[in-house]
């Protein structure tokens, strides 16, 4: 019994130093994973240690990113601002060094807008589809291109109008307008074959019409300014509706461009 005592403890003599230093070493360590987490509970009591996460995790670094170039627009805006400013400058306090920083920094921009102009012609030199021109010409000789070309294609479509359309014409004898605009109803309606119907606000006659018939309510119903003269209206007998041409004393080549545009163009074809 005594020899088997001794060696019971010498084997705890044996084992006491290295539990004490694995105590004295979690300690510390339990210690600060709980002074990091303030978690008494599994930290401590239970001391579960890092592996129950008694370390907080460090917060991640916000992002530093980059700082981004103001936008063209504020550009152009603080642009506008300080042409504004100095220009103010200049007008209420006129020293010579306020009227030249103006000038200065408005020659400045000038310089930018004629290189924008410059690079903007060139874009559309070389690129067709920009180039508002080969619809509607603006030099002498593409113009007049355009317009014999537009001319012919508006006498085609006037050729076959009195298929399908006809004209009220609303004058008044009084009405001195309607002296300059009758011969030109008539001619137009002559050179086309149109069929006319002269119709007479007031009751007095037209020496260029004289089969007129007096008004009778028919411009209320068709959509008519009720006391201007002279007025102009197109009949569609194919979709029956009235098709108001215009007011007042127009030319022949006009009143044939609206006739030629409301009958044969969408609004906006040629835009």
């Amino acid at each position: 019994m005594s020899a088997l005592r001794n060696i019971m403890t010498a084997a705890l003599i044996a084992a006491s130093p290295i539990t004490s230093i694995q105590a004295s070493t979690d300690e510390p360590r339990q210690e600060q994973a709980a002074g990091q987490t303030g978690d008494a509970f599994y930290c401590q009591e239970r001391r579960l240690g890092y592996w129950f996460y008694c370390v907080r995790p460090k917060p991640a670094e916000p992002d530093q990113a980059a700082p981004q170039a103001p936008s063209a627009t504020a550009q152009l805006d603080a642009v506008t601002a300080t042409l504004r400013e100095l220009k103010a400058r200049a007008i209420m306090e006129p020293s010579p060094e306020n009227v030249t920083a103006y000038i200065r920094f408005q020659r400045e921009q000038l310089d930018r807008a004629s290189l924008f102009s410059d690079v903007w012609q060139r874009a559309i030199w070389q690129d067709p589809a920009l180039d508002y021109t080969l619809e509607r010409p603006v030099g002498t000789l593409a113009k007049r291109q355009w317009q014999d070309m537009r001319a012919a294609e508006r006498d085609t479509v006037m050729a076959h109008l009195s298929e399908r359309y006809g004209l009220f014409y609303f004058f008044a004898q009084t009405c001195g307008a309607c002296e300059v605009m009758s011969p030109i109803v008539k001619s137009v309606a002559d050179r086309w074959h149109l069929t006319v119907r002269a119709i007479s606000t007031d009751g007095g006659p037209s020496r260029h019409f004289p089969n007129y018939t007096v008004e009778n309510g028919q411009r209320p119903k068709m959509g008519l300014e009720p006391r201007i003269t002279p007025a102009l209206v197109l009949w569609d007998s194919v979709g029956k509706r009235p098709i108001p041409i215009g007011y007042g004393v127009l030319s022949a080549d006009e009143l044939q461009d609206r006739i030629f545009l409301l009958t044969s163009k969408e609004a906006g074809h040629d835009y």
